[in-house]
């Protein structure tokens, strides 16, 4: 009995959160979170563009608690809107921009598309990114390609720290899908090597210490040369009086 509610649970939140993120459109919602407390259920929206989502004086939000009160059965719907500081570090953010953009301009131009945000994404300080669009790019037989640049981890715990998410573009020539993969920039990886101030302190001092020896050393070499061509001088000059 408690599977069942537990699935029945999880089906009704599935629901909610499709019909939500159709509701608002494609490529404004980040990820949604439902929370359930004693004074009612909790949406958290992730979003880059809350002001297109609350709308007019709330209008939006208020349309979209009532819907949810009477077709999911609701009895105290609270949306809260939370805004994602960089969404060029949002997977699903970049995912949704990048099937709008195939929609509008067609899958002709999807290297243009690609290239772009990836500079954009690498630009912003991510460490890395990969983008896998999978379609008729333009070819009649449906093909993937690839566009990846920086550093990537794809295995391991530090696999956790990148972002994933998937979208797809319906084009006039079929479907296209799209993997968005991201580790930005303040990704947290284990067998990363960080250089405290108190070592570089001392790697300071050392590469001093051993640029000033190496000055000794070439002064000294100087100096032999300076000896060795001044003793072939003088032996020069003696040989040359010698044969007078």
């Amino acid at each position: 009995m408690e599977e069942r509610k537990f699935i029945k649970l999880k089906k009704e939140e599935y629901g909610i959160k499709e019909f939500i993120k159709r509701d608002l459109g494609k490529g404004r919602i980040s990820d949604l979170d439902i929370e359930y407390t004693p004074i009612g259920e909790k949406i958290v929206i992730y979003t880059s563009k809350p002001g297109l989502i609350i709308g007019r004086r709330g209008e939006k939000i208020e349309n979209l608690t009532d819907f949810l009160k009477k077709r999911f059965k609701l009895e105290n719907p609270h949306i809260e809107i939370r805004e994602v500081e960089n969404p060029l570090f949002d997977a699903q953010i970049v995912a949704d921009d990048l099937a709008l953009s195939l929609e509008r301009s067609g899958n002709l131009k999807f290297k243009v598309i690609a290239y772009r945000k990836l500079q954009e994404i690498i630009k912003a300080g991510a460490l890395g990114c990969e983008l896998r669009l999978s379609g008729k790019l333009p070819s009649d037989r449906a093909k993937s390609w690839r566009f990846s640049e920086g550093y990537l981890k794809k295995s391991g715990e530090s696999r956790k720290v990148v972002q994933r998410a998937k979208a797809v573009a319906l084009t006039k020539t079929g479907i296209i899908g799209i993997k968005v993969s991201i580790m930005p920039s303040n990704a947290k990886i284990p067998d990363k090597i960080e250089i405290d101030n108190k070592m570089k302190e001392r790697i300071k001092i050392s590469e001093e210490f051993v640029e000033s020896k190496l000055k000794e050393n070439l002064q000294e070499i100087v100096k032999k040369e300076k000896k060795e061509k001044d003793k072939k001088i003088t032996k020069n000059s003696l040989t040359k009086t010698e044969k007078t």
